[in-house]
């Protein structure tokens, strides 16, 4: 078989290389089941194991993934544009809206697994917060669900003295969610720094998000500052990078 690497290429990655080809020729399309493990040994002439390698390297790589009992598919992706700076814009989250609002358009979100408690702030925590630490904060661990999918992990920290009381404390934050609250506390949120790293997910993440083998997670932590300078919020967030385009739009 010609490709490219010749003969030194294993056999197994050039019949990866193949079904990649047909991928991105348009042979198959977004859902279509690829070539099974029998299919690829008759056609190439090798061993089971290595019909299963060149299978497992498209799942690595995020192009395919498996279903139990059914084959191997090529991943449907319609991507979740993450607006990173009209999402947050006071216009969005100032008028009761979600900033979720700005991402999804007429897809389907569900918030599950949300969970509300105060703990000792972390160091790091502590840190961007400029509080003691071990001062208790208070956390909000929220997953976040499109289209069936869940896609994203997200957990807040506030200091817990300047949320007493509010519906921040609670499991419905209300219309505008956290940075309305906080806006009503007289801590409005005028300023925000993303941080954005990307590595593989811990076990508890993989299941979590439902990924597919070989699927990185994007991290981002975003800390809200209000208009004195203070940090009112970190919110480290964990993505399925197979779900998500990140989109800055801004001036020059």
């Amino acid at each position: 078989m010609a490709t490219q690497g010749g003969d030194r290429q294993p056999k197994y990655q050039r019949i990866a290389d193949a079904l990649r080809n047909a991928i991105q020729a348009g042979e198959y399309g977004p859902g279509d089941r690829l070539p099974g493990e029998n299919d690829l040994m008759a056609t190439y002439d090798v061993a089971r194991m290595t019909a299963r390698q060149a299978l497992s390297v498209l799942q690595n790589e995020g192009i395919a993934e498996a279903r139990k009992g059914a084959g191997v598919f090529v991943r449907t992706f319609r991507p979740l544009r993450r607006r990173g700076i009209q999402r947050l814009a006071q216009e969005q989250w100032g008028s009761g809206r979600s900033i979720w609002s700005a991402d999804v358009e007429d897809r389907t979100l569900v918030v599950d697994q949300v969970e509300v408690s105060e703990v000792p702030a972390a160091d790091r925590i502590a840190a961007v917060l400029d509080i003691e630490s071990q001062a208790p904060v208070c956390v909000r661990s929220r997953r976040f669900i499109l289209d069936d999918k869940p896609v994203l992990l997200a957990t807040s920290y506030l200091p817990a003295d300047l949320v007493a009381g509010s519906a921040i404390t609670q499991v419905d934050t209300g219309p505008g969610g956290t940075y309305a609250r906080l806006a009503e506390l007289g801590y409005k949120p005028v300023h925000f720094r993303e941080e954005i790293r990307c590595r593989m997910p811990s076990s508890d993440e993989a299941e979590r998000l439902g990924l597919s083998m070989g699927t990185p997670v994007i991290l981002v932590c975003r800390t809200a500052y209000a208009d004195d300078g203070r940090a009112v919020e970190v919110n480290e967030m964990t993505l399925d990078s197979a779900s998500y385009v990140l989109e800055y739009d801004f001036d020059a």
